[in-house]
């Protein structure tokens, strides 16, 4: 494996500051960046709290906290990344400001050091072409929680070497992930492909009055075993998340009727509830 001493993390909120911590965690020095001191600050905070969490359960000490947190810098400034051995950006799903950080970080970084992207459906190919190294540029998709989450999607752009994806399975199970590999860049890869169509076809049987957000999850936790529902799972991640990848799909899988958003997904978006991050979404948040 290439000589990673220091990995650098784009963007300090959910997915940035979770693998920000896996990284520490994991020995590595990190520079976590962000676009103003209010998001690098939460972003601390939350790992702060989370390893916190891990110390009143015994699974770390305050010496081992201490320690996790003395690897992580938060900067606002992108020329803090330039030393970094490998960097991975998790800014939100907008495939320009995407191609814009590729191409600052390509100016930026020595031209050895591999770009990957936690995007969760966009294509790699495309923001590998904004770098004079697309052979270099990979995808490296976390699961939300990052520390908690056992799965890395590594996703082959049209041009990413066969030395870039190897590298990365290695660095993703050095942090503890199981890894696959998606050998062609099709949009929302694995998970995403198969996970979106659930959650069409839950808010269509919500619409249609079949049954409540409340039984269609109880119904796929106990009759398909799965930890969460689509509900509590699209709260989670975010409602108006769910909206955005369907779109992006319909725009790139030839308009296939099953990506087009059911008016229910829409209206609720309008409406402001778009989960745990609004205090509503399905469920209602704002008393618990």
């Amino acid at each position: 494996m290439a000589d990673i001493k220091s990995i650098g993390v784009v963007g300090a909120g959910t997915m940035g500051n979770g693998i920000a911590q896996l990284a520490a965690q994991t020995g590595y020095n990190v520079v976590m960046r962000d676009i103003n001191d209010e998001f690098v600050n939460r972003g601390l905070a939350n790992i702060d709290a989370f390893l916190g969490k891990g110390v009143k359960r015994g699974k770390l000490t305050e010496e081992q906290k201490a320690e996790v947190q003395g690897r992580i810098k938060g900067t606002t400034t992108i020329k803090d990344l330039a030393d970094c051995d490998f960097i991975i950006e998790a800014v939100i799903e907008d495939l320009n400001l995407k191609k814009e950080v590729f191409g600052e970080l390509d100016e930026l970084c020595r031209p050895e050091v591999i770009l990957a992207t936690n995007t969760s459906s966009m294509s790699v190919t495309v923001i590998g072409q904004a770098t004079k190294r697309p052979d270099k540029v990979v995808g490296m998709h976390f699961f939300n929680p990052v520390p908690l989450m056992r799965l890395v999607e590594v996703i082959r752009g049209f041009n990413t070497s066969d030395e870039t994806v190897a590298l990365t399975t290695e660095l993703s199970q050095k942090m503890g992930k199981q890894t696959v590999e998606v050998k062609i860049d099709s949009p929302g890869f694995i998970v995403n492909r198969i996970m979106i169509p659930h959650m069409l076809e839950a808010i269509t049987i919500v619409q249609e009055g079949i049954a409540t957000p409340e039984d269609v999850d109880k119904a796929v936790k106990l009759g398909l075993n799965y930890p969460m529902g689509p509900f509590e799972l699209m709260d989670l991640t975010g409602v108006d998340i769910c909206r955005f990848v369907a779109d992006y799909f319909a725009d790139e899988l030839n308009r296939e009727l099953k990506w087009t958003a059911p008016t229910l997904l829409k209206n609720m978006i309008r409406a402001g509830r778009l989960g745990r991050k609004t205090g509503k979404g399905w469920y209602d948040y704002s008393k618990k």
